[in-house]
């Protein structure tokens, strides 16, 4: 949908029939958010009305510049606020109302930073993923241990499992992560700019681990990136955020409009449709050459 709340798009992968509503894992209805009002009555900052829909075996990417909203967002959809309007559901439930236990039983949150509090070896980091599980002063269980070797399975980290944590590269660890978040057996996975301080190849393997993921196992994925040809390659729908307001929703080639770009990037960019539907954004050099962005 568009700014003014006008729909652009029927379903993900190019227009095919929409999914059934039971297939709906995730529902964001004019959802908006205000930060702390300041001494005139004005909120500090502000995430306007977002509506967009997310089913399982999908990805939807959040994109926009800095300070567009991206975050304050995906708080909304990991319950860690309440909207101040609207709605946002998972499975059904808001999961603002939730109790912190089965929250984390539905959604697992990646953050950019997951700083380390004490040394830890790849396998009792990941084992941190089934605390909403078990009980306080108890051992793991078999059942623990055999999600969290699913977990390392699925993203091809188990022979890292007796590695340290310190000592991983920048893309071992964030498989590591995703594994944790794997163990929590969410429903929904939320990732805050995952591919952050990864190079490319890193970037295209963790993307191309995560469409694998979702393909396979029914996940329902929420990605926020600064990439946008790579959230064109592996998204299944975008939502563009731009000055705290939802600027477009729909999938890759509805939204990446050049207008609709360059109004919300500010900069000078062509987008051409490549032979298999998706589109690829390129830099425009005052010479009217296209220069693709990574």
């Amino acid at each position: 949908m568009n700014a003014h709340g006008t729909p652009v798009e029927n379903a993900a992968h190019g227009g095919n029939p929409a999914a059934p509503a039971r297939d709906v894992r995730l529902s964001v209805e004019q959802a908006s958010y205000a930060y702390s009002v300041t001494e005139r009555g004005a909120p500090k900052f502000a995430l306007g009305p977002v509506t967009f829909e997310a089913r399982r075996r999908e990805i939807v990417a959040i994109l926009g510049p800095n300070a567009s909203g991206k975050s304050t967002l995906l708080r909304l959809l990991a319950g860690l606020c309440k909207p101040l309007s609207g709605f946002v559901r998972v499975d059904d439930k808001e999961p603002s109302l939730l109790d912190p236990r089965e929250r984390a039983q539905r959604i697992a949150l990646v953050q950019q930073e997951s700083a380390l509090i004490f040394p830890l070896r790849v396998w009792e980091y990941v084992l941190q993923g089934r605390y909403p599980y078990g009980r306080r002063l108890r051992f793991e269980s078999k059942e623990d241990c055999l999600m969290a070797e699913n977990a390392l399975s699925q993203v091809g980290a188990t022979e890292l499992r007796d590695r340290w944590m310190e000592q991983l590269s920048g893309g071992e660890k964030q498989r590591v992560i995703l594994a944790r978040a794997l163990a929590q057996q969410p429903s929904l996975l939320l990732l805050d700019e995952p591919t952050q301080h990864l190079d490319i190849g890193g970037k295209v393997e963790l993307l191309r681990g995560l469409r694998r993921l979702v393909d396979e196992n029914r996940y329902t994925v929420v990605v926020v990136t600064h990439e946008l040809n790579l959230a064109a390659e592996f998204s299944d729908r975008i939502v563009l955020l731009h000055h705290g307001k939802c600027e477009i929703t729909g999938t890759p080639r509805e939204v990446y409009r050049r207008d609709i770009l360059e109004d919300v990037f500010n900069a000078p960019l062509d987008v051409e449709i490549r032979p298999g539907g998706k589109p690829r954004v390129m830099l425009r050099d005052t010479n009217g050459r296209g220069e693709r962005l990574e």
